[in-house]
């Protein structure tokens, strides 16, 4: 069990819950090969069916009463997984931010510093925007036992805001940027993110979806070169 009772000790992916097909094909002897599925365990199975639930009608509406339905389970068996909802919706979380990490670690990076963080900003955007109830409750929804700046960010607890804080760090010692404290200026960039994107889903900020890209680049650049004449 991890934190508030999400189990995360699940089995690994073996042989043993794998399902191979073998054909005979062609005149001249069998061609052998394997088709191999991945058999969903049944907490693979809640996470699923929560997160189509989350997509669809937002974090209020997942309850162990609508996952269990979807699954075909009682309410009770969910308990055997995840000790209460609260650590179903930080279940969902954490799978949230793992793609969010998986998806910045494979970015292409371009050359320069702001092109590379208007390039990391563009990859939270790209999230939020493909999954606006995943990302309410990410960010914006208060969860127990979600990470708090800054002593859950400077233990390196967080894959996404580490990531930021690396670069901005890289920055301070390329001299691209001056000295300051790393993890607040994470913290600040990830607010002037985070708080454009929520304005814009709730529908405060009003452009198309490229308008707000471009808004939200020319925020960024304010940020990176100040205010100052």
């Amino acid at each position: 069990m991890d934190r508030k009772g999400v189990r995360t000790n699940f089995p690994a992916r073996t042989e043993a819950n794998r399902v191979s097909k073998v054909e005979k094909i062609g005149q001249n002897g069998i061609t052998v090969y394997a088709v191999y599925m991945a058999i969903l365990t049944t907490a693979d199975k809640i996470l699923a069916t929560a997160r189509q639930i989350l997509e669809r009608d937002g974090a209020a509406a997942v309850t162990m009463r609508s996952v269990a339905r979807g699954v075909k389970i009682t309410p009770m068996a969910i308990y055997r997984h995840f000790s209460d909802r609260e650590a179903l919706l930080n279940g969902l979380a954490d799978q949230g931010f793992a793609e969010l990490a998986t998806q910045l670690k494979q970015i292409a990076w371009p050359k320069g510093w702001e092109a590379r963080l208007l390039r990391m900003a563009d990859v939270y955007l790209d999230h939020a925007l493909a999954h606006p109830h995943l990302f309410a409750l990410m960010f914006l929804t208060k969860r127990p036992g979600a990470r708090q700046h800054p002593q859950d960010f400077q233990a390196d607890r967080s894959p996404t805001a580490s990531l930021l804080m690396h670069e901005v760090q890289a920055g301070m010692k390329t001299g691209v940027l001056r000295s300051g404290e790393p993890w607040e200026i994470a913290l600040h960039l990830g607010a002037l993110s985070h708080g454009l994107i929520m304005l814009y889903l709730g529908e405060r900020i009003s452009a198309t979806p490229q308008g707000f890209r471009t808004l939200y680049h020319k925020a960024f650049k304010t940020y990176f070169h100040g205010l100052l004449a």
